[in-house]
């Protein structure tokens, strides 16, 4: 909702086994190929913050970004202390990406029960904005109460862009009245119009400009010369949220009209038929929520997106995809005709 001027973000591939070398080429050439951001995720390996500290200090342009970290995962202070140490290290280039993740991460890997994620959010959001600004934190929350402290140095902004990874209505809500950004996952261009509808609204009932806020899809991308391999590697990746990670995103694919499909791949994944579970992502699922294919059809795609109302359309890529797979597709959704 800020511009109209064409950008594209992108993930860092989630490879176990990527080194630091690979790290700081695919940092590199992001850059050298005109990307607005890199985004860094953060599951259950490697951190996000130790990543885009390597990315800091080998990259000189490009926007560094988490994409995400928890609010489950770290307090505030340390959040907030960690993006002030990276924004001066990176000269400005910072922004914070959080959400709540999902109940099996947050307990059966945290160890933190899932409990008040938005307000969990909002306070998370208000304090690091507090502690940034370089300001005494005295703030006296629901869930959080800190009293009597200031950063030690002073941070090189007092305001850290804050994007929140949102995909349900009260989130997308919470979204629009105290985030910089928005951050959807798995979303049809149906649903991003509908959500940005949703966050102009929550914008402007706190008097905030609702141009301001950044829209930023993450969109599961393979542009490689073998399209049928592509197509496996993007519906397998869309198989396992809809059919292992819990029931949100079943219930989400569901209510964009793919219901017969999102109920066939949770059956497959039940059965722990894998096969079965990538063949219930349909072609019309993919084309719904993912860019395959060619280069011409994958930039024409990511340009839909920027017309449903996207700022930065952001490719992520399926952890399972090869080298050349990650590599082709850069080179060839690259920002530019």
């Amino acid at each position: 909702m800020m511009s109209n001027d064409s950008k594209t973000g992108l993930v860092i591939p989630y490879w176990h086994d990527i080194t630091k070398t690979e790290l700081i080429e695919i940092g590199r050439l992001s850059e050298e190929l005109g990307y607005d951001s890199i985004w860094v995720p953060e599951l259950w390996g490697r951190d996000a913050f130790s990543l885009l500290t390597v990315l800091a200090l080998n990259t000189k342009r490009v926007k560094l970004g988490t994409g995400i970290v928890s609010v489950f995962s770290r307090s505030p202070a340390i959040i907030a202390q960690t993006m002030a140490t990276l924004d001066e290290i990176s000269e400005g280039r910072m922004i914070l990406g959080l959400g709540t993740s999902g109940p099996i991460v947050i307990k059966d890997w945290h160890g933190v029960e899932f409990e008040k994620p938005l307000k969990r959010t909002r306070e998370y959001v208000e304090i690091i904005r507090i502690i940034t600004s370089g300001e005494r934190v005295d703030y006296d929350g629901e869930i959080f109460k800190l009293k009597n402290f200031r950063l030690q140095f002073t941070p090189l902004r007092k305001s850290i862009p804050i994007y929140i990874a949102s995909l349900g209505p009260k989130n997308i809500r919470l979204t629009g009245e105290i985030a910089d950004g928005w951050i959807p996952f798995l979303t049809t261009l149906g649903f991003l119009k509908d959500g940005i509808r949703e966050l102009i609204a929550s914008a402007s009932a706190k008097e905030r400009d609702p141009d301001n806020l950044m829209v930023c899809p993450y969109i599961p991308a393979c542009v490689y010369k073998e399209n049928d391999l592509s197509k496996r590697m993007v519906k397998d990746y869309i198989a396992y949220y809809i059919g292992g990670m819990g029931t949100y995103y079943y219930q989400m694919i569901s209510r964009y009209g793919f219901k017969d499909e999102a109920e066939r791949i949770v059956e497959a994944c039940k059965k722990g038929n894998k096969n079965q579970a990538i063949q219930g992502v349909s072609d019309a699922l993919l084309d719904s929520i993912a860019v395959v294919g060619t280069k011409d059809t994958g930039k024409k795609k990511l340009k839909e997106y920027i017309k449903a109302g996207a700022d930065l359309p952001i490719i992520i890529f399926p952890p399972k995809l090869s080298r050349d797979m990650v590599r082709e597709t850069i080179m060839g959704l690259a920002p530019g005709d």
